[in-house]
């Protein structure tokens, strides 16, 4: 939808980024298209969302793009950052994106924590059993497989090989914290 809807507006160059709008130094993307973009150019964006879920950030990035020159449109909403409105309205909409964000979060966890309370075992379900895992990992102390072999061997993905390693060497909470 938003490629259609991009290329439907005539943008001449299109990039894609697949990481999280969370945070802004994780997103390459968007770092080389700041860095590349030219004065009298606009960045042109589906929606506000799409390049900032915090406001932060969002005024980072309007800074960046006047400090260049070049300007944002919205395709879905009516943005302008020539005029001191548009920038109010901009704003306005980051922190509706912020607080959006921070409400699903919130849902989420509660609807975890109510998940707990009624027994269940947040997490996906193991692939490998506990005889399965142990001989995974005896496998991967020999030094003899990479984690996508390891995958290939035990017919799992290589992230499950990696977790089930990680769970051996590191424990349950790095699991837990780290989300590898």
């Amino acid at each position: 939808l938003q490629l259609d809807a991009l290329r439907a507006a005539g943008v001449e160059q299109i990039y894609e980024e697949k990481a999280s709008g969370a945070s802004v130094e994780r997103r390459y993307v968007l770092k080389k298209v700041l860095a590349e973009i030219q004065p009298g150019q606009t960045l042109v964006v589906y929606k506000i969302d799409r390049i900032a879920r915090s406001l932060p950030d969002l005024l980072k990035i309007l800074s960046q793009l006047a400090d260049k020159g070049a300007t944002i449109k919205s395709l879905t909403e009516p943005l302008d950052t020539t005029s001191s409105m548009g920038m109010f309205v901009i704003q306005i909409l980051g922190a509706v994106a912020e607080l959006e964000r921070a409400i699903i979060r919130e849902r989420s966890i509660a609807g975890q924590i109510a998940a707990r309370a009624r027994g269940a075992v947040p997490g996906r379900r193991r692939v490998l059993s506990p005889d399965e895992e142990a001989a995974l990992f005896a496998d991967y102390a020999n030094g003899l497989y990479t984690f996508s072999t390891l995958g290939q061997k035990y017919g799992v993905s290589s992230s499950a090989a990696k977790r089930s390693v990680y769970r051996l060497t590191r424990g349950q909470d790095y699991i837990s914290r780290n989300k590898v």
